[in-house]
């Protein structure tokens, strides 16, 4: 009987010390799971319990970049922080703690929230943009108490630049009200656009694509984490690169010895067109467009009386003064009034309806190359009632003036271009028109034209006769596909003309920089042929303006400009010597400058190679 009993206690021992290990094993996986949920998960479960909704939240493309014709980066982006409001998920509550943080007005944020409102109450829209650390910090310092306020990361230009290129690359900045019902569904509130110059002709390749970012957001709008660990996020793409047909430094030289003065220069490849330095001064400082803009820098620069927004590269309208005198010679070339070798004599002065017109001497019998090279007014005021309104106004629009240039950015004035339906509507007689001839033979009077025109004039005359689009953009590096893209401009030929008939036009110019008696002895360069021509637009409100063209050299033309003055006289004066120091550096790009002049010792026996200038371009990144 007690050896039964043992039996039973000692089983059920047995069976009790079992259960308690299962008991202890359950109580501990389920004290490890309770752990590993509130300790290790915890967090996790956390942020799912607060999610209230997924948001999407738009991530900012940076720009493309802009390079030279070298490869050399002139413009950039680097990280800015801006901060927006979400109109829905904000409380007018947080407007104090708003303001002092960015230092705004309390009513200005007030207005801003119920103007977003307007557009989209969902969408974020950016209140302060280039926002530093100090902003940053205390916004995330205060997150919890704003409620609808978020941090985002988009870009700012950068640029590697001596001067400013204003009137080259422009500016962006953000869209406005019109623009985001003109330009299409991919703009809203907040977005930077390009508002002049080579961004605004190429933004919809410079602007890049939006991306998308999916984030769990709570109850208050604040972000509690990624979605699927931004497995579903669309990531943004940068935008296309420029590669232009600047050099760099033959703009910065142009910017510098415009300086202080009022006018344009334009410099571009005759064989190709690509512009190669485009300024117009005044001109404007484009950082101050960069990131977070004063609110009074546009009214500033409209209401400034040097007009530094207005292209005078591109849209000027000045007469041309003699530097139209290659045309008009040209245009008696081709209709047979003169041969090279006939002479009009020049008596000082040309008598004409009763009026005299004066000359800058007695030249004597002159032909064409002679009255190009010493700018016998004379000679062409007689060929003008010769070759009459209709021929004066065909062979003008056949070197392109009275018309856009249709170069590659937004400004282009196609300036003015008599003709016989202009003066009819003034109710002026065949011989009344016949006067005006008289004046406008010597480019005076009526005729307009731009700097960026008498570049492209003058670039006609070196390759005799070809007028290829004035551009800016040599090719677009293309980001999907991994590839440079030229782009592709027009050509035409303005003009067929005998080569003798080319020579005497260039002899003449030549003579104008080289031989004796040429008005603009000051454009020689050392070892070079320069070929130009000088002009004087004359000007009823004050002093007259001065121009001066150029090509070089003679033989292989490789650069055409022109360099406009305003109220500085002669051409020759001002004009021409700017130009020398412009060809120079184009010839010699090593050789060193002191003051105002360049140390012709130091320029090297040997030149640049005459294709160096459309050498394939590879980025400097």
């Amino acid at each position: 009987m007690n050896l039964h009993n043992e039996s039973i206690n000692i089983g059920s021992k047995d069976r009790i010390l079992v259960l308690r290990v299962i008991v202890l094993a359950v109580l501990t996986i389920y004290v490890g799971r309770l752990a590993y949920l509130q300790i290790i998960q915890g967090n996790v479960y956390r942020l799912k319990a607060e999610t209230q909704a997924i948001k999407e939240v738009t991530v900012d493309p940076f720009r493309g970049n802009i390079f030279d014709r070298n490869g050399e980066r002139m413009v950039h982006n680097s990280p800015s922080f801006s901060i927006s409001i979400t109109p829905n998920e904000f409380d007018d509550s947080s407007i104090p703690l708003l303001a002092s943080i960015l230092q705004l007005k309390q009513d200005e944020i007030k207005q801003f929230v119920e103007d977003s409102k307007k557009i989209s109450r969902v969408k974020p829209n950016k209140i302060y943009r280039d926002a530093d650390w100090s902003i940053i910090s205390l916004i995330e310092e205060n997150h919890e108490f704003l409620p609808g306020v978020d941090i985002s990361v988009e870009s700012k230009r950068l640029y590697t630049i001596q001067g400013n290129m204003s009137h080259i690359l422009g500016y962006s900045r953000e869209i406005n009200k019109r623009q985001i019902q003109t330009m299409g569904d991919y703009y809203a509130p907040g977005d930077i656009v390009g508002y002049a110059g080579l961004e605004k002709t190429y933004e919809n390749f410079l602007r890049g694509t939006k991306g998308v970012q999916f984030v769990a957001v709570n109850s208050t709008g604040q972000k509690v984490a990624s979605f699927q660990e931004g497995k579903n996020d669309i990531q943004a793409e940068e935008g296309f690169d420029l590669r232009l047909g600047i050099d760099k430094p033959l703009q910065e030289l142009s910017e510098k010895l415009l300086k202080g003065k009022r006018g344009g220069i334009v410099a571009l490849d005759p064989n190709t067109g690509e512009i190669m330095a485009l300024v117009s001064m005044p001109d404007y400082d484009i950082r101050e467009f960069s990131g977070r803009t004063k609110s009074n820098l546009f009214s500033k620069l409209l209401k400034d009386e040097g007009k530094p927004l207005f292209n005078r590269a591109t849209q000027t309208i000045y007469p041309p003064g003699s530097t139209w005198k290659m045309l008009m010679g040209i245009a008696a070339l081709k209709e047979g009034i003169i041969t090279p070798e006939k002479t009009i004599n020049c008596s000082g002065a040309y008598e004409f309806g009763g009026r005299s017109w004066k000359c800058h001497g007695s030249h004597g019998a002159t032909n064409l190359q002679k009255a190009i090279h010493v700018s016998c007014n004379v000679f062409f005021n007689k060929i003008g009632p010769q070759l009459g309104i209709i021929n004066f106004e065909k062979y003008g629009r056949d070197f392109g003036f009275g018309q856009k240039t249709f170069v590659d950015i937004p400004e282009d004035s196609k300036g003015k271009l008599p003709g016989e339906k202009f003066y009819k509507k003034q109710n002026l007689s065949a011989g009344e028109i016949r006067g005006r001839l008289v004046n406008l033979g010597i480019g005076q009077g009526e005729i307009g034209v731009s700097p960026l025109q008498m570049a492209v004039y003058c670039a006609s005359l070196a390759n005799k006769g070809i007028i290829h689009q004035p551009h800016i953009v040599r090719s677009i590096y293309n980001r999907k596909t991994k590839q440079l893209q030229d782009v592709a401009y027009a050509s035409r030929k303005a003009i067929t003309m005998s080569d003798e008939y080319w020579n005497v036009i260039h002899r003449g110019m030549y003579d104008v920089v080289n031989t004796a008696g040429g008005t603009a002895l000051s454009a020689k360069v050392s070892g070079i042929s320069v070929c130009g021509k000088t002009g004087t637009a004359q000007n009823a409100h004050g002093e007259d303006h001065a121009w001066f063209i150029a090509f070089a050299p003679r033989e292989n033309p490789r650069i055409a400009l022109c360099v406009l003055v305003e109220n500085a006289g002669f051409g020759g004066t001002v004009a021409a010597p700017i130009a020398q120091r412009l060809l120079t550096k184009f010839f010699y790009p090593t050789a060193k400058e002191s003051g105002d002049s360049v140390l012709l010792d130091t320029i090297p026996v040997t030149k640049k190679k005459a294709n160096s200038a459309n050498r394939p371009i590879t980025a400097k990144e």
